[in-house]
This record gives structure tokens, C-alpha cells and sequence, in this order.
């Protein structure tokens, strides 16, 4: 999740509604200003009990970020007396809600250069890790801890989302203190650039959360699911997640989804420093100066952004487009996503493929889709009677003929396609990543859900 750091003074006050619409119109790039921006997290643990460590412990999360700031090239980032982020050439390091540490990567233009950021960010947290006695999990769902489990992280937006959550789902605290994710933000040249994109990724959405499937355990057992992550959304907050089924309608652009994230209710505006609770209550309200936490004030265009920020639909827009279907998994798979998506929407002949593929789905046969995929994972049934393994294939085959077409080469000569063999691999053994971690459960492991940690850790 997104951290502000100031409040800007010269910050333009909100007076129009095409002021709130430019915020996706200043997207737009031509296709050789395109880039790739991953974010990926990981569970860190004691390494000497696996337990989750609190931020002010020593040898906690606190230390780990000194230890990183003091050791690497990253500057430390303070709310109130707290570092809650680190800032570098590489992104950001922040941390989500219970200490799950995120790597919010730079605006690269090549998968090798994303992939080379994923292992500089992996090489030093380990070896602070090391140092301090912690490791890192990569999975899309802590597999053994209760909520009570878990600390809490001083950051302030995370405590009126903690207090808010119970209101509006049942899962909501799952979502913020038990999983990880790994996303990728992407580009688009124009408004309708970004309509194909968006419908074409929100269709797909659910071939990669079965891809990348990753938390079939909840609390030291199996959960019934394959992604866990994926179904905590489910009843998370309705007002806010989801298939946005306007997407597809007549019309749909910049304008309408303005109107989407208007109608989310709000969390908090930031003040000098400060995060206000104004959960629930109406950005409309705040444009007209009702706003019932900051009476007479107008909303400014920071305030859009972080408003923007806190709709969690399968694919959001931004100044950009976030790919958000994915649990979190290895250094591999931290690479496979944005191949996935690059390669489906970055070259043009691969974006009119991937759409020709998914355009005469109905709504109802997107939503059976992403309502059965946290269960079924590859199994899941799409349009004609066939699965998402019937097509994964097809899919993959599109993609990497669009990095093919890209043709961005490494230093060897090799180019792009490569990232995707984690991905070729599960659709040829029709076995998600969360199927392969049940197999080694009731084989291998016996039972014993500590050998994760073993096996899955960075």
C-alpha cells in the first residue's frame, strides 16, 4: 500500500471534474516511454521460531530497515518518530500492515532490468536477514499464524483500516495482515489504449491468480482453497473490490471510472503529517467542502491519489494500470508476472490476440470464473465448457510471442521470453504452485506445515 510522506503546499486544490479525469489523462506515453514498475512482498519470520517479528523488538522490523538504510544505498522515510519506508534507485521498501515487507520497484524498461531489482532487493535483505536472525517467505498467505499472531506496524492510515475493516467484511483483517502479493503497473498510450487493456487484464485476472497460486494453507492446515488470498477478497469490502463489471459497458473510459472511485467510500485524507479517519464517509461530499472529518476544506489532487489508492479491484487504474490477481511466491515468479502481463499488452499484435480471446465473455461467465478460481485454480470453468487449462497454453503462447516481438535483449543476446518458462512449466504439469505445496504436505512434509519455511523461504 501506497505511503505519503508530506503534505505539499503548492498542492492544486480540486475545482473541477476534468481535474480529477487528468489524473489518468497524464498517464498516457508513447509506447517507447513504457515501462514495467513490479511490486512484490514477503512474510519475514524469526528464523529461530518462525515466529513473526514485531517492529520495535530488537533484531525486528525496525533494525531491519536500519540495517538496510545503514548497509545500501536506500534513505529512510519517517512518519511522526517511526521509519515506515525506505526510498532508493530501486523504489520503495515499505511495509504492509503486519510487517510483510514490499518492494515497490522503479519504472524499469526492460524484464531483465526488473529481474536484476528483484535480486539486488532479495541479496540485501537476506543479508541483513542473516544478520539479524530473520527470513523471508515467499507465499501468498501466512500458512501458520492467527491474527492474534501478528503485530501491527505504526503506520497511521493502517490503524483506521484495521478499525474499519470488521464493518464492512469478514476477512478484511486477513487481506491486510496474512497475505502477499506480487503486482505489476503497466502503461498505455491513449483512453482507448487503456480501455483494451483494462478489459482484456481484467478478464484474464483469474488465469494469473491460478498461475501463481500460492496459499492453500490457513493456520497449520489445508483451507479448501489453492489461492486463499484470492478468496479473502471476496469479503473484504464490496464497495471497493472486485470485477467492475462498467468496465465492459458502452463508453467506458477515464470519465467512468472517476465515478467508480467516487462512489468508494474513503478511508482518510493526510494533513501535516497526520492521517485523519474519515472511513466512510463521501469524496463527493469532500469536492462540495462537507467533508464531516474536515469541515469547509476541498479535497487536492494528492487527496485523488491517495483516494485512488484505496480501491482494491482486480485491476485498478492509476496514472497507470495494476495487475493485481497474483499471490506472492519466489524470486521466479516475482519475475513471471510482469511477463505475463508485458507480453499480453505491450505489443499490439499480442493485446488484439489476448482480446479476440476473452471479448464475448459475458459477465456472468468473468464472474463464475473469478468466483471459482481461488478453489479450482487451472480447473475453473470458461466459456465453450473448457477450463483455464484448456487456454493457459494458448495465453502463454500469445504472451511470448509478444515479448518475442518486443525483441529487448540482454547483455548474452537473450531476450524477454525466458521469464516465462516458471509459467509454461505449470500449465504443463496442469499443477498450480499451491497443489505442489498440498502434494509435498500429505507426502513428503507428513503433516509437518514447518518444513515450508525450509522450502519456501528466499
Amino acid at each position: 500500500m501506497s505511503t505519503r510522506t508530506e503534505t505539499a503546499a503548492d498542492d492544486p486544490v480540486i475545482e473541477t471534474r476534468d481535474q480529477l479525469i487528468s489524473v489518468f489523462a497524464r498517464g498516457e506515453k508513447p509506447p517507447e516511454r513504457w515501462r514495467i514498475g513490479t511490486e512484490h512482498e514477503k512474510f519475514v519470520y524469526r528464523t529461530a521460531d518462525h515466529r513473526a517479528p514485531s517492529y520495535d523488538e530488537p533484531g525486528g522490523i525496525r533494525d531491519l530497515l536500519a540495517g538496510l538504510a545503514a548497509d545500501y544505498d536506500w534513505e529512510p522515510v519517517i512518519e511522526g518518530e517511526h521509519v515506515i519506508a525506505l526510498s532508493g534507485s530501486d523504489g520503495t521498501i515499505s511495509l504492509e500492515p503486519a510487517g510483510q515487507l514490499e518492494l515497490s520497484g522503479a519504472p524499469l524498461e526492460t524484464l531483465h532490468q526488473t529481474c536484476a531489482e528483484t535480486g539486488r532487493h532479495l541479496t540485501q535483505v537476506k543479508a541483513v536477514g542473516d544478520r539479524l536472525g530473520l527470513g523471508f517467505l515467499g507465499l501468498g498467505m501466512w500458512p501458520d499464524k492467527t491474527r492474534a499472531e501478528l503485530p501491527v506496524m505504526p503506520k497511521g492510515r493502517y490503524a483506521i483500516m484495521l478499525r474499519h475493516m470488521p464493518r464492512v467484511g469478514t476477512m478484511g483483517l486477513d487481506m491486510m495482515l496474512r497475505t502477499c502479493t506480487i503486482q505489476v503497473n503497466l502503461d498505455y498510450q491513449s483512453e482507448a489504449d487503456m480501455v483494451k487493456k483494462f478489459r482484456t487484464s481484467l478478464a484474464l485476472q483469474p488465469l494469473a491468480t491460478a498461475l501463481f497460486a500460492n496459499s492453500p494453507f490457513t493456520e497449520g492446515k489445508p483451507n479448501g482453497m489453492l489461492s486463499y488470498r484470492s478468496h479473502i477478497w471476496s469479503d473484504t469490502d464490496p464497495a471497493r473490490t472486485g470485477m467492475l463489471p462498467f468496465v465492459f459497458d458502452d463508453g467506458f473510459g477515464y470519465e467512468r471510472y472517476a465515478d467508480y472511485a467516487l462512489d468508494v467510500p474513503m478511508y482518510f485524507v493526510y494533513r501535516d503529517g497526520k492521517y485523519i479517519d474519515a472511513a466512510g464517509q463521501s469524496f463527493r461530499d469532500f469536492l462540495d467542502g462537507r467533508l464531516p472529518a474536515l469541515p469547509g476544506e476541498k479535497p487536492t489532487i494528492a487527496d485523488w491519489n491517495d483516494h485512488l489508492s484505496t480501491a482494491f479491484p482486480e485491476v485498478r487504474l492509476k496514472s497507470f494500470l495494476e495487475m493485481r490477481g497474483a499471490d506472492g511466491g519466489p524470486w521466479g515468479r516475482i519475475c513471471a508476472l510482469p511477463a505475463l502481463w508485458v507480453g499480453l499488452l505491450y505489443d499490439q499484435g499480442a493485446l488484439d490476440a489476448a482480446w479476440d480471446l476473452v471479448k464475448d465473455w459475458s459477465m456472468d461467465a468473468r464472474q463464475t470464473l473469478r468466483d471459482a478460481v481461488p478453489r479450482l485454480g487451472l480447473k475453473a470453468p470458461v466459456p465453450g465448457g473448457r477450463t483455464l487449462q484448456d487456454i493457459a497454453g494458448h495465453v502463454l503462447d500469445i504472451a511470448q510471442a509478444g515479448l518475442a516481438a518486443r525483441a529487448r535483449l540482454d547483455a548474452s543476446g537473450n531476450n524477454e521470453t525466458g521469464y516465462l518458462a516458471t509459467l509454461h512449466d505449470v500449465v504443463a504439469r496442469g499443477e498450480t504452485p499451491a497443489e505442489s505445496l498440498l502434494a509435498r504436505f500429505n507426502g513428503a512434509w507428513a503433516g509437518d506445515l514447518s518444513r515450508v519455511y525450509a522450502e519456501e523461504s528466499f
